[in-house]
């Protein structure tokens, strides 16, 4: 039996909320049926061992997933994975040598350029992983540089890169492994490798990136790793979909709360998801109207809480998110 999704319970907020009247119950309505359809489909490249398959793992229940079969593309190298609400699409990234290379550059500008039977762009965003235990990343450079950027059309915003295996960025050291977090010298040394991965694609693209850094984490043997920093890579995967798909994430995510429970606390990454998984809520109803004073308004600044109505229902999605985080 499936599990159910996680706008019924949405629903059953919205009907039970005494203060919101029926033209706000009706647009609600109308706006859970959307993200209970909505698929946010995400390429996800990068090099062999840069950590693509634990990042994947990490963020989402893969044992839902279905492999993608057939004729098209992804039989040539990139692999279609479905869950509820998320289609992801794992490709490999260059250095596998010319031909491959080119056959892997070949799919990924296709996938690109695929559009979705409204004709919009297919491909919600693009995350590249880069080996942070790797000084060597010049063949992921090329691939950001020459494939990705001047294949993304006009919303480049749909490109995010991220530093993996940030344990292993000193080759191990300065990282506490008690407290599951890099020492103070191993933080700055990851702060500097992400600002020198920034310059260097600006330099080459003209395109300003805000690279993360972050550790899916891994199971070797017996051994297992929790991630860090994964609440971080979330939040920027949400903040970078178009508004009106982010909640739909929900419904697909890890519900391990280990996983989520280490990062660098440079932002309280769980309120900032809140926000913006609401947001999502209240900016697509009705086709961008607005769904009422009460809840349009129910986010003042910096993301606090201020609406009087609609109270179950926020709470409803605060409860859910609670049981990732």
């Amino acid at each position: 039996m499936n599990e159910p999704h996680f706008t019924e319970s949405l629903f059953q907020a919205v009907s039970d909320d005494k203060s919101l009247s029926l033209v706000d119950k009706n647009q609600l309505f109308s706006r859970l049926k959307e993200i209970r359809n909505s698929k946010i489909n995400i390429l996800i490249t990068g090099a062999t061992g840069s950590g693509k398959s634990s990042t994947i793992n990490a963020l989402f229940n893969m044992t839902k997933a279905k492999v993608g079969q057939g004729v098209e593309p992804e039989t040539m190298g990139i692999h279609r994975y479905e869950l509820s609400n998320i289609v992801l699409f794992d490709s490999p990234g260059l250095g596998d040598g010319i031909q491959a290379d080119e056959l892997h550059a070949h799919n990924i500008i296709e996938k690109l350029h695929q559009k979705d039977k409204s004709g919009e762009l297919l491909i919600d965003l693009v995350l590249v992983i880069l080996d942070g235990s790797s000084r060597d990343l010049g063949t992921s450079f090329e691939l950001i540089n020459k494939v990705i950027v001047p294949n993304l059309g006009e919303d480049q915003g749909r490109l995010l890169v991220a530093i993996n295996q940030a344990d292993m960025a000193m080759k191990g050291r300065g990282w506490n492994f008690e407290k599951n977090c890099p020492d103070p010298v191993l933080s700055s040394f990851l702060e500097q490798k992400v600002a020198s991965t920034k310059q260097r694609i600006y330099e080459s693209t003209g395109l300003e990136i805000d690279p993360i850094y972050f550790t899916a984490g891994y199971k070797d043997g017996e051994e297992q790793m929790a991630p860090f920093n994964l609440s971080k890579l979330l939040l920027y995967i949400i903040k970078n979909l178009k508004s009106k798909k982010r909640i739909a994430i929900l419904q697909d995510l890890n519900n391990d709360k280990t996983v989520w429970k280490d990062n660098d606390g440079q932002k309280h990454y769980k309120k900032e998801i809140e926000s913006s998984l609401w947001q999502s809520i209240c900016d697509g109803a009705a086709n961008g109207a607005d769904i009422g004073e009460n809840i349009g308004s129910i986010f003042g600044s910096g993301g606090k809480l201020v609406g009087r109505a609609a109270g179950a229902v926020f709470g409803s999605v605060a409860g859910f998110i609670s049981g990732f985080f």
